[in-house]
């Protein structure tokens, strides 16, 4: 079957057209496009509306980014994870219901509301510039406009009110504070006896035999396993392979600098002092002219004497912030001052003193202090980076083309990568792989996708060429395994080392085990606490390298009767048995108990509010679609 598909390419493609050519006209390129790559499909929906999967997609790499931005140096591939990429998803469901409660209750955000906080809630300080303007290059920094940061905030403030009824309302005793603080943190006194396999490990001499039936054990011969694996020739086909075999000529390089001036110049930035009057744009007009009138008298000032500008500018600015700078607002860029602010500043030259200049603000009066930057590099000097983006820009325009042939060619002459590498002068490489990539494993033997291809069917049985496989962006690799290796029990003899230690081990743990409970026994029967340790205070404080389940044992103990003892199996070959002798209220140093009443309080708001949510959910009918991924080991 699969010779004759081989043989017969042409005749499928063309039957192949025929077939999809209809379903074009039938539901057009967009939607058809759109049913195949599954972006419309709906992961979630709220109130009815439909959140597909591209939106879910968009909204994880906002949130990929936000993490980026405060954690630099995190691992690129935890932020592609299952878990978080269901917290984007959950985030997202959150904002769509609460958007959906804003509108049913018609909150609204007005603009004049939206100014005020902007101006006075301390929390903007660091967006505002000295004269009260958004600081655009900061907001830029974050990926959005000026227009696009008013809309997220008038958003967020909306949202805000839905939950405002709820949020912050929590009264709690001190009392309940107390009771549930000394709960978690009272202290028990505790004396303890510890019985560690590790000391009993050295009395412990297998037979033979016992070593054969613990490696015979079903039970236990994963542990002796050679995991499945193959040996594999492979090529990779990406930009830096296509860069290689990209030719540039000194013209198109040059033509490449003039078009791209703007990257290989200093910005220009200028430096001012100016004198404001404050008079906002919707005062009266008697109360516009006296500002005015006012900013002139300055201005007069400053022109007979300009080095008095910095004196007057202490004495006379409204700008809380520069004024006690003499006026100075540092250095600039376009775009960081108001419109009206920043044409009057830069048509200044140095040491000029410019009119009035009317802004939302009021009346200023400016005085250019300083011009940096504008300068431009020389080709020379850039040529190096030029020619490596020219190089890029040119293979990625090869990339497409050359991908179409590399996998034509790979699955075509299936018998051999060679011809492959040969026609895009590609290096074969070799490697040993298995089923799942291995930890630290990078580039296309990273890649799932690759794997799975390799230990499929066709490639493992007949040895044929995967087909060309995505590992990357723009990165195809294929594959063509050379000898494939099963997995397989290792013989006796090649592991008997390992074998024994194993088995001294689980023999080493039951010895232990058996003789802590030997202990407690006669300790519950005589109470004779020799061999066990002087006491000590724990509590989950303070838990004094206790294993957890240890704590967890000594801390679910009845406490009506003391002493009162217990043995608990700690795992990982310990057990401990413990006296358990007094029970005392928490350490007020852990928790004061105005500090607990405030934590209490928290918990209590935070368990409302995710209540409130939650019923919105069931209000406006939440369905997820996507499944919650499974708990790693680590957390269960």
């Amino acid at each position: 079957m699969f010779e004759f598909v081989r043989k017969h390419t042409r005749l499928f493609q063309f039957i192949l057209l025929i077939l999809i050519l209809p379903s074009f006209a039938l539901v057009g390129m967009q939607g058809y496009t759109s049913f195949m790559d599954g972006s419309n499909s709906g992961v979630a929906t709220v109130n009815g509306r439909k959140i597909t999967q591209a939106e879910a997609d968009a909204a994880h790499r906002d949130q990929v980014e936000r993490m980026r931005r405060q954690m630099p140096n995190l691992d690129a591939k935890l932020l592609d994870s299952p878990e978080v990429r269901r917290e984007s998803l959950d985030g997202l469901v959150r904002e769509r219901v609460m958007q959906a409660a804003a509108e049913k209750q018609h909150l609204v955000v007005s603009d004049e509301r939206l100014q005020s906080l902007f101006l006075n809630d301390p929390q903007f300080a660091f967006l505002r510039n000295a004269d009260g303007s958004i600081n655009k290059s900061l907001i830029a920094a974050q990926g959005m406009s000026s227009q696009m940061f008013v809309e997220r905030l008038r958003q967020d403030l909306t949202l805000r009110q839905v939950s405002a009824g709820v949020a912050g309302l929590t009264v709690s005793a001190e009392a309940n504070a107390t009771v549930a603080f000394d709960a978690l943190l009272q202290q028990r006194e505790v004396q303890l006896q510890r019985f560690d396999a590790k000391d009993f490990a050295a009395r412990i001499e297998p037979t033979d035999a016992q070593i054969e039936a613990f490696y015979k054990d079903p039970a236990n011969a994963a542990q002796f396993q050679l995991a499945e694996s193959a040996q594999i020739q492979y090529l990779v086909l990406d930009l830096e392979a296509l860069k290689a075999g990209v030719s540039v000529n000194e013209e198109d390089l040059r033509k490449y600098f003039e078009e791209n001036a703007a990257r290989f110049s200093v910005a220009e930035e200028r430096r001012a002092s100016h004198i404001l009057i404050k008079s906002e744009k919707g005062a009266a007009a008697a109360d516009r002219a006296k500002a005015k009138a006012q900013a002139e008298e300055l201005l007069s000032q400053v022109r007979k004497t300009p080095a008095s500008f910095a004196e007057v500018a202490k004495k006379n600015s409204q700008d809380e912030g520069s004024a006690p700078n003499g006026g100075d607002l540092d250095f600039f860029g376009r775009g960081a001052m108001v419109k009206p602010f920043e044409d009057a500043a830069y048509a200044l030259k140095k040491g000029e003193i410019s009119n009035i200049v009317e802004s939302d603000f009021g009346f200023h009066v400016i005085q250019l202090t300083g011009v940096r930057g504008g300068d431009k590099k020389s080709f020379e000097s850039v040529r190096s980076d030029i020619e490596a983006d020219v190089r890029k820009q040119l293979a990625q325009k090869r990339f497409s083309e050359a991908a179409e042939q590399f996998s034509n060619m790979v699955y075509e002459q299936s018998d051999s990568l060679q011809p492959a590498a040969d026609k895009f002068k590609l290096a074969l490489s070799t490697a040993t792989v298995q089923r799942n990539p291995a930890p630290g494993a990078t580039g296309p033997l990273a890649s799932a996708k690759l794997l799975d291809a390799v230990f499929g069917n066709e490639a493992l049985r007949n040895k044929r060429n995967t087909e060309a496989v995505e590992t990357g962006s723009n990165q195809l690799a294929a594959a063509r395994v050379v000898q494939h290796n099963p997995s397989h029990l290792q013989p006796l003899a090649d592991v008997k080392v390992q074998v024994r230690a194993q088995l001294v081990r689980k023999l080493a743990i039951a010895e232990a085990v058996k003789a802590g409970e030997a202990r407690l026994a006669t300790l519950k029967k005589d109470g004779d606490l020799a061999g066990l340790s002087a006491p000590v205070l724990v509590s989950r404080a303070m838990p004094r390298d206790l294993p957890r389940k240890v704590l967890d044992g000594i801390l679910a103990v009845d406490t009506s009767k003391l002493p009162t003892f217990v043995g608990v199996d700690a795992g990982e070959g310990v057990f401990v048995v413990a006296s358990l002798n007094k029970v005392l209220p928490r350490d007020p140093a852990v928790v004061d108990a105005k500090r607990a009443a405030q934590q209490y309080a928290q918990a209590w708001n935070a368990a409302e509010s995710e209540a409130f949510f939650e019923a919105m959910k069931t209000r406006f009918k939440v369905n997820v679609k996507a499944a919650a991924p499974a708990a790693s080991s680590a957390t269960r």
